[in-house]
């Protein structure tokens, strides 16, 4: 059994608590990030033996590394054989699986997270967090309300992951008129009209969300209330598990194409997914650089150029789920390389790009290659193509596409003037009757809703 992992607080490394106690608290007392003590790095040896598994059987293993003596092996290998009953597959843009034999020369690829039930990354992250919440709970009968500030596809992944599950409310926040046509009606169909999770569209922008959260959990008297659990990526259980994937696809590719330096491209908004790839990088994950992508909303790209870290007010973009103005996970950041700058940019390169330029770019791939790109994984191969054109020397390139293009059939099909094939989950998704709470975003408002629905 691996030695099991602590956790502080960002802000006072003197308050801390186990990984079980931070998943439940989502916050440390003193409103921190809660971060591990250490990231585990592991030998050439150790990541030779880990990618030889399964990508379930990885998990778990890495997963050892990061819990506590309430997770057993067995316990999370049936917790990760669960999760990710599914495909992680990294494909060039003509179909071709990861393969050198197939595709010797090839070094333009898409990790595609977006095979999971809500056909978005964040299944990764939302599966694992509700198996080990359960988990919890269970041996515990404890009882927990979860608030969740969505910009499009957390919300869904979240409330799927959690969905029947016995003491367990979920409330979904998002932007009225900020999602998608097809998130919305992912995030408004969950389960019957009896459901443990439901969705409240918040008159305001994801930034109102996020910011309505935060305030519930700064009111003490109301968490105690209703002993609120936070699942967005403010919670340590989101941001773990997205090292996971960094971890083993990156051995993966490395191990196909021996040769090259290993480049990842992220479209990036509350920065969880690139906080993964860099626990995983320092854990000892082959990978080589970060490429950030953001929309207009790009506090982070800036910072990288600047060093000045200037949050603002987020603008509404084709690419929604990335319109965030103060992302959650830039402390987490900067706590990872100690503060240091330099370092963060000696391993994170970024660029934004307007939604002129992503439907440019969504075209052009369309019409060359015949893949179909979501916005957002338009954004990150815009900054995987600026990145190569700035350096000029042979990499493997991944670029990570975040979901399915068919969630956000609205624009892809205006943008392309093509048909985007409906998968069965969004077809039968789309045919359900909402379900919705149109709210100000006031905290007198969503605690009377609380109080409600209790």
């Amino acid at each position: 059994m691996a030695s099991r992992m602590n956790y502080h607080s960002h802000k006072d490394s003197s308050i801390t608590a186990s990984f079980g106690d931070a998943l439940l608290a989502s916050l440390s007392p003193d409103g921190g990030l809660w971060m591990p003590d250490q990231i585990p790095h592991f030998s050439s040896d150790q990541t030779a033996k880990m990618g030889a598994m399964s990508f379930a059987d990885c998990a778990a293993e890495l997963a050892t590394h990061f819990t506590d003596d309430r997770f057993s092996s067995d316990d999370l290998k049936n917790l990760c054989a669960d999760a990710y009953n599914y495909d992680v597959p990294i494909v060039t843009f003509d179909g071709q699986k990861l393969d050198p034999a197939l595709a010797p020369d090839a070094d333009n690829f898409v990790l595609e997270l977006f095979h999971g039930p809500t056909l978005a990354f964040k299944d990764f992250a939302a599966r694992f967090m509700g198996r080990a919440a359960s988990h919890l709970m269970n041996s515990t009968q404890q009882k927990r309300t979860i608030l969740v500030a969505t910009s499009g596809d957390t919300g869904g992944a979240i409330g799927d992951a959690f969905l029947n599950q016995d003491g367990i409310q979920v409330f979904i926040l998002f932007p009225k008129g900020g999602v998608s046509k097809v998130q919305e009606q992912q995030l408004t169909t969950m389960g019957d009209k009896d459901s443990n999770v439901r969705a409240i569209s918040v008159e305001g922008t994801f930034d109102d969300c996020q910011h309505l959260v935060k305030a519930a959990f700064a009111d003490k008297a109301l968490t105690n209330k209703y002993n609120l659990m936070s699942a967005n990526s403010i919670n340590v259980g989101r941001v773990i598990p997205q090292s996971f994937y960094y971890f083993w696809t990156s051995l993966q590719a490395k191990a196909a194409y021996t040769h090259r330096p290993l480049v990842y491209s992220i479209p990036s908004g509350n920065l969880g997914n690139l906080t993964g790839g860099l626990i995983a990088k320092k854990m000892g994950a082959p990978i080589d650089r970060f490429v950030i992508g953001n929309n207009t909303n790009d506090p982070f790209v800036d910072y990288l150029a600047t060093g000045v870290y200037e949050p603002r007010p987020s603008v509404p973009t084709l690419s929604n789920a990335m319109d965030i103005g103060r992302p959650n996970n830039f402390p987490r950041i900067v706590s990872l390389f100690d503060g240091n700058y330099e370092d963060i940019i000696e391993v994170c390169w970024g660029a934004s790009f307007s939604d002129d330029e992503t439907e440019r770019h969504i075209r052009r791939i369309h019409t060359e290659t015949g893949y179909v790109m979501c916005p957002h994984t338009a954004v990150g191969h815009l900054a995987m193509e600026a990145f190569a054109a700035d350096i000029g020397f042979p990499f493997t390139r991944v670029t990570v596409g975040t979901a399915h293009p068919a969630k956000f059939a609205d624009s892809v099909e205006r943008i392309l003037h093509a048909d985007i094939p409906m998968p069965e989950p969004l077809a039968k998704a789309m045919k359900k009757t909402k379900r919705v709470h149109v709210m100000a975003p006031r905290l007198s408002d969503l605690s009377d809703y609380l109080d409600n629905n209790l």
